[in-house]
């Protein structure tokens, strides 16, 4: 499992987090997205965390606090949803063309 940490600062860094949640255990991963056309950070992040009890204690610390001039958002992250666009049709080829082309 990982957690959310949302309504991060723009100028946080995948250590400064890393910081800031080794406090409440053993930091496995920490990933921080950023916009494809930008390559400026989005806002938000996931932590791993080598337990449960772990994650659980710094939601618990960490949900609510201000950190860099924000008030965090943290909470478990949920599954990310299967929503990559396209056109509208399950499985099978993209494109318009069938068969082998040469």
């Amino acid at each position: 499992m990982s957690i959310y940490v949302g309504n991060l600062s723009y100028e946080a860094t995948e250590q400064d987090l890393n910081e800031v949640f080794a406090e409440y255990g053993s930091v496995k991963r920490v990933h921080l997205p950023v916009d494809r056309e930008t390559g400026r950070m989005r806002g938000f992040g996931f932590v791993e965390l080598s337990s449960e009890s772990e994650e659980d204690a710094a939601i618990e610390a960490l949900d609510g606090a201000e950190w860099m001039g924000r008030v965090l958002r943290v909470n478990k992250a949920r599954p990310r949803e299967n929503n990559r666009g396209g056109n509208g049709r399950s499985g099978g080829r993209q494109g318009g063309f069938g068969g082998d082309r040469y």
